[in-house]
């Protein structure tokens, strides 16, 4: 089998990485993988912030047409500033020079691709896959936008020989570039799988 990336996350899945060891952000429909980050700046008060939003949706942080932080004009010193709902945070400048602020980091982690590990769902649904062979069934929340290949590889965490099986919807075969899209309109379909043949 081939070597199998990941492309869509639910809100769940991001939900689910929340800690310092292990922190994910979504913010304008992409998925980001931040523990690299905190790794390097442990200890760091300016952590704090994305710590604080680990496994959450930021979106709110950023400038949909520019996707950089949002800005606004500070009402004491009319300085135009950027927008720290939870406090300033790793890569944001100070709101005044200072000799002691670190910004050799080149590109700031929002804009750095390497922390960017997919996209989040526009949409999940859930699907009830039945094994004709053994009667077990599971239920699994998927991304809409997913293929039958990527269905596949989420439910291969409970029944490793999926990948041998055949799958159907309604009666019929599915080939791999099947998507949940294509089902019918409701949020829960089911699936049957069972020995090729």
């Amino acid at each position: 089998m081939k070597e199998y990336k990941q492309r869509f996350y639910t809100s769940n899945e991001v939900s689910q990485h929340n800690t310092l060891r292990d922190c994910w952000v979504s913010f304008l429909g992409k998925v980001y993988n931040l523990t690299p980050l905190c790794e390097k700046y442990t200890g760091d008060i300016l952590l704090k912030p994305i710590l604080m939003s680990a496994g959450k949706d930021i979106s709110n942080w950023f400038d949909e047409k520019t996707r950089d932080i949002r800005r606004y004009v500070d009402p004491v010193t009319g300085c135009n500033m950027p927008y720290c709902p939870l406090g300033r945070f790793v890569h944001i400048a100070p709101p005044f020079p200072s000799s002691d602020w670190a910004n050799d980091f080149v590109t700031p982690w929002w804009k750095d691709a390497r922390y960017s590990i997919g996209t989040l769902s526009k949409k999940t649904r859930f699907i009830k896959i039945i094994n004709t062979l053994t009667s077990q069934d599971q239920t699994l929340e998927v991304c809409s936008e997913e293929t039958m290949d990527e269905i596949l590889h989420r439910y291969l965490f409970f029944n490793a020989h999926a990948g041998s099986y055949t799958w159907k919807y309604e009666g019929r075969n599915l080939d791999e570039e099947f998507s949940s899209q294509r089902c019918t309109l409701t949020n829960y379909i089911e699936l049957a799988i069972g020995p090729i043949g």
